[in-house]
């Protein structure tokens, strides 16, 4: 699964650590987001970080240590943002566009909330989405284990949404100007 972007979602030291408690293998999950971003970035692709803005009191209200981002560089693109959905009301549509991608792919937390809703809104705008399994995650809801909660939200993009089981399936090639 080729992509031309990667959409790092919310990899948030709040939301890793959780409130309660963790997002499920937080660390691990930390792991395979960073291996992906590494091969984003060797290959040349724009890499772009969400990052959420939460509430005052919230794990990730900004400039707090929960708000902080895990595994961005200073030169790459980091857009701040108040929606579950990464491209309601920020420049991420118009970066991409202007980029020229065609085709994403979409790591990050949570699965069910801010993977899923800009995973939606990439198809709904006519752009590719690649999700791989490994590279998402969320916490436990109720009594349903966050392994099940992340597959659900996969499966409810519906079939637009090219998954795969593993980072290690994506490959990264720069858009065609």
């Amino acid at each position: 699964m080729i992509a031309e972007a990667l959409v790092v979602v919310d990899m948030q030291r709040g939301f890793l650590a959780g409130g309660a408690e963790p997002v499920a293998d937080a660390a691990g999950l930390a792991t395979r987001v960073g291996a992906l971003v590494e091969r984003a970035r060797r290959a040349g692709v724009p890499v772009i970080h969400l990052q959420n803005d939460g509430a005052p009191g919230a794990v990730d209200e900004p400039f707090t240590p929960g708000w902080e981002l895990l595994v961005n560089e200073p030169a790459e693109t980091v857009i701040r943002k108040t929606e579950d959905d990464g491209f309601a009301g920020t420049p991420l549509g118009e970066l991409l566009e202007g980029l020229g991608v065609r085709r994403i792919a979409v790591c990050g937390v949570l699965s069910e909330m801010c993977v899923s809703a800009t995973a939606r809104t990439a198809l709904a705008r006519g752009l590719g989405v690649v999700l791989p399994h490994d590279t998402h995650g969320t916490y436990p809801l109720a009594e349903i284990p966050a392994d099940v909660v992340s597959r659900v939200a996969e499966h409810a993009l519906g079939d637009e949404v090219e998954l795969v089981p593993s980072a290690t399936a994506v490959t990264f090639a720069p858009a065609e100007a």
